[in-house]
């Protein structure tokens, strides 16, 4: 498809930071911008599966979150298990008194993008696909201006560029940012380094509290980490495509492999996924009978992937090639998935970002040499955040990740078993849990 020469912004990538990017600046009155997309349509994998408070909130503000909201599950709770019994339990209805949406939404990221994708359209506004960024440089004409040019030889000279375009972004590296983790090399946790997730169903569907709908769970067993979130059948027709509809429930579930097991496969089988439901799941989905009365086994495997997960940020999220050139989402941070935090920062840099860009924009057409000072501020406030949400979930993992063999000859008590204990009592206390509700829900990191 034929794209225009010329552009006041440019957003490359159509994920969620990137369709929250367009959206919030047709929101603020900007209208002359081009979305585009390296590939011939959106993911159809799940990913991201949680919709914090702060970011719903950050969505109403530029009348996006209706849509979702309808779709989505709202969440009640986060539970913290032992693969016995229940350790902790995150409720989410204190935030109450903080926000008018005191719940998580539970809703796959392929639906979230379609719903954005959806709204988008409904302005007017289409992505244009398949367009691969190549190169970027200064325009000869203009000193604001950026020529950015693409695979199939077009060009568009843009005053603003945001590289929305992923952990491999192809803008960050033209632009020549760094990216590394803010501590610095050798600061994994090796033993939650590498994982697998994946949407599932069961044969026969499973039956136990874990399995109740708008709950997380949650396990921590022998020093590993497993997540079970279940869907019900809200989201099957999105997710179970070419002839495997079902009225099942399925499940979305995410597994630390440990480094000894070896490295995961990029898109795990059927086997290996009922492998390591059995050996690190809850007992009520499992298919050992000495572990569940009532065994079930992985009937439809939906989606699968490995991967190794760490953290890195960008030297700088604000930059200058002629055009201003910013980075959100995943090509200015990446950290675990622990705690759901990824997208929603995305998407929360993403609005902000277009707010910022509106300003300056209406600021350039009052006076062509205004300096940056508006980008810059936008620039340094981000980066401090993504710099606090790497270090809440590395907390998160460090704890997540605690061994039960004993500490020392003579601390015959492991560090996991003494965690266990100070999570089971300090569940008992309501301001302790919405504590950490408040953490998990952004608001105090908008």
């Amino acid at each position: 498809m034929s794209l225009p020469e010329n552009t006041t912004v440019l957003i490359v990538g159509a994920g969620p930071a990137g369709l929250t990017a367009a959206l919030a600046l047709v929101h603020n009155g900007c209208h002359d911008f081009v979305i585009v997309d390296a590939v011939d349509e959106g993911s159809n994998s799940s990913r991201a599966v949680a919709i914090h408070c702060a970011t719903i909130e950050a969505l109403a503000s530029i009348d996006v979150a209706d849509g979702l909201l309808s779709q989505g599950i709202k969440g009640k709770s986060i539970r913290i298990l032992s693969r016995s019994s229940q350790l902790f339990e995150v409720k989410f209805d204190p935030l109450k008194r903080h926000s008018a949406h005191p719940y998580a939404l539970f809703i796959p990221q392929c639906v979230t993008e379609l719903v954005l994708m959806q709204k988008l359209q409904s302005l007017g506004v289409q992505v244009q696909r398949p367009h691969r960024v190549v190169g970027m440089k200064q325009n000869e004409m203009d000193s604001r201006v950026t020529d950015v040019s693409f695979e199939d030889g077009q060009v568009i000279s843009a005053r603003y560029v945001i590289g929305a375009d992923g952990a491999r972004s192809i803008v960050r590296t033209i632009a020549g940012i760094g990216f590394s983790d803010p501590e610095g090399p050798h600061t994994v946790n090796e033993e939650l380094a590498q994982m697998i997730s994946a949407d599932i169903t069961f044969e026969p569907e499973p039956v136990g509290p874990v399995t109740l709908e708008g709950h997380l769970n949650a396990e921590v067993f022998s020093g590993n980490l497993f997540i079970f979130l279940p869907f019900g059948n809200h989201f099957n027709a999105q997710l179970l495509r070419d002839g495997k509809l079902t009225t099942k429930s399925t499940f979305r579930i995410l597994c630390s492999i440990p480094i000894k097991n070896g490295e995961p496969p990029r898109a795990p089988p059927k086997e290996y996924i009922q492998n390591v439901v059995d050996a690190y799941g809850p007992a009520c989905i499992s298919s050992d009978p000495s572990l569940n009365p009532k065994p079930v086994k992985v009937d439809q495997l939906v989606w699968s992937t490995g991967f190794r997960t760490h953290s890195a940020i960008a030297d700088r999220i604000f930059s200058r090639l002629g055009a201003a050139i910013f980075l959100v989402g995943d090509a200015a941070h990446i950290h675990s998935p622990i705690g759901g935090q990824g997208m929603n920062l995305a998407i929360r840099d993403a609005i902000f970002l277009a707010d910022a860009v509106t300003k300056h924009i209406q600021a350039s057409a009052e006076n062509p040499d205004v300096d940056d000072t508006i980008l810059q501020e936008f620039a340094e406030a981000r980066h401090a955040r993504a710099l606090e949400v790497i270090g809440f979930t590395k907390t998160l993992l460090k704890l997540g990740n605690l061994p039960y063999d004993s500490y020392a000859w003579w601390m015959p008590v492991s560090l996991a078993s003494i965690r266990d204990l100070v999570l089971r009592i300090l569940g008992g206390f309501d301001f302790v849990q919405s504590k950490v509700a408040w953490g998990l829900s952004g608001l105090g990191r908008r």
